[in-house]
């Protein structure tokens, strides 16, 4: 059982990531003279910035890592708690931190992020890129790097493969097409010819603030990328990256190429070697003279083994939820999230939680689902800080209209994407029909169909179709007469449904 309680607040805040910070705003905003205490393990919180409301669901908004006391100074009655959660005693309402301090609250939020998924633990040359730690780890080690392989087929893997300059890539993605998580086979195909073409020149310098972390012989700027599926929180030490997180980084290896991408597709991890187990294993693919001349070596379920400098594990993040789970009795979702309710509880009493280790359990709108994105973790812990704070008043609250329609903006190989509700007829089966636009290296527009209304959209380039898909979408307006003509490039499609 815990020691002492050194001071018992009315919220208390875990984690300092999108989701923890943006509870942290919203529980003052309802509440602007609130007993709030944020725990977290980073030197750095995540805040919002630059946030624009592109139309009804569709945001845009960068994410900037900054001093815990910016928010201190913007809230006189927060407290920072600089320090990992060790465990948490759900029944007498209180958390221990690892520096052994006790803090009791009336109503928690745990807000711990996800950690990725690493293909092994304790090999040098394997890394995962989650914080602004191992990016730095990265970027060093890819300074000498000939040849690296990346594996994983979500966000962080795609801007990576963008990214790295002066170095061979191979690309293990398990999918019969990149990007597998935000696009189908004909957006792959669009994006494809990019990798091989010249990186356009980078738009100008970042204008915005970097706070940074300062390291023995000068200072390393840092910040992350909204699109990158985040790995984050702060159970753990390290917050997740936000917007931007490769324009500080060169990412650039040893070699005088510029870029030299080749995808395995439909391929997973069978085994890591060291050149030492390589040698004396019975799957000696390799000829002898290259074994023993990389540092590491990956054998993937396609039969080929590979040489290389650094295995990058890009596999996705799993819910951190491991400081919270003894002693307590969380419902967990199948992914192994904390689930929780349509007013973001999980199944203990006053314990509320947002962002990427939390899974919504709620029955959905049928044009809504997860996905463990930056934007889903502003909207969550907006949502759970409003419930907390409409409790704490007892006042009711309607369940956010960012639930009704999924919605994602982003940037991928320099163009921007829009992703609008099933846009990949998620859970639709074979009774949907597509409709595409494509503009070779100019735009690729999808729609998703289901009994003449739309219920989905990809949109990447600038097409400035998001408002009125959107709208099409919500309305659910039938558009079985139009047929093929709704995305006739001749109509102004605007003008028709505006």
């Amino acid at each position: 059982m815990a020691g002492e309680r050194e001071k018992t607040f009315q919220f208390v805040v875990v984690g300092g990531g999108i989701a923890g910070v943006t509870c942290v705003e919203q529980l003052f905003t309802q509440i602007p003279s609130a007993d709030v205490a944020l725990v977290t393990a980073s030197p750095h919180i995540k805040a919002v910035t630059n946030h624009k409301q592109v139309s009804r669901t569709v945001e845009e908004f960068d994410v900037e890592e900054r001093p815990p006391s910016v928010l201190e100074e913007k809230f006189p009655t927060l407290s920072v708690i600089h320090s990992a959660v060790k465990s948490l005693h759900a029944q007498s309402h209180c958390v221990e931190t690892e520096d052994g301090r006790v803090f009791g609250y009336g109503m928690l939020c745990i807000c711990s992020g996800g950690r990725p998924k690493l293909l092994t633990r304790g090999s040098p040359h394997v890394l995962g890129i989650r914080d602004t730690d191992s990016a730095q780890e990265f970027q060093k080690c890819l300074s000498k790097a000939k040849r690296i392989v990346v594996v994983g087929n979500g966000g962080i893997a795609l801007e990576l493969v963008y990214k790295v300059e002066g170095c061979e890539v191979i690309w293990a993605v398990k999918d019969k097409a990149i990007g597998n998580t935000f696009f189908d086979a004909g957006a792959a195909q669009f994006l494809i010819p990019s990798l091989e073409a010249d990186k356009p020149q980078e738009a100008a310098p970042c204008k915005r603030p970097c706070y940074t972390t300062e390291e023995p012989g000068g200072v390393q700027t840092f910040t992350a990328d909204r699109n990158v599926h985040k790995h984050g929180g702060s159970a753990n030490p390290g917050s997740a990256l936000g917007p931007d997180w490769h324009r500080g980084i060169v990412l650039r290896g040893a070699e005088q190429v510029s870029r030299r991408v080749s995808v395995e597709y439909q391929c997973e991890v069978v085994k890591i070697y060291t050149p030492e187990e390589l040698l004396h294993s019975a799957e000696q693919t390799l000829k002898p003279e290259s074994a023993g001349s990389w540092p590491v070596y990956i054998q993937l379920t396609n039969g080929k083994t590979f040489g290389c400098d650094i295995i990058v594990s890009a596999t996705g993040v799993v819910p951190n939820t491991d400081p919270f789970l003894p002693g307590n009795s969380f419902a967990l979702a199948e992914d192994g999230g904390l689930q929780v309710d349509d007013h973001m509880m999980t199944s203990e009493p006053d314990i509320y939680a947002a962002g990427d280790v939390c899974t919504a359990c709620w029955e959905p709108s049928p044009l809504w689902h997860q996905m463990r994105l930056w934007t889903q973790a502003r909207q969550m812990g907006c949502y759970a800080g409003r419930c907390m704070a409409a409790r704490f008043l007892s006042e009711p609250v309607e369940m956010d209209f960012c639930f009704e329609l999924f919605s994602h903006l982003t940037t991928f190989f320099n163009y921007k994407v829009v992703l609008l509700g099933k846009f990949n007829a998620q859970g639709l089966g074979s009774d949907h029909q597509l409709l595409l636009r494509c503009t070779k290296g100019q735009e690729y527009v999808k729609v998703v169909l289901s009994g003449g209304r739309m219920v989905g959209a990809v949109l990447i380039g600038e097409t400035d179709l998001e408002e009125t898909f959107e709208n099409l979408i919500l309305n659910q307006m039938d558009l079985t007469p139009y047929g093929e003509e709704l995305l006739n490039p001749n109509i102004d499609i605007e003008d028709y449904f505006d």
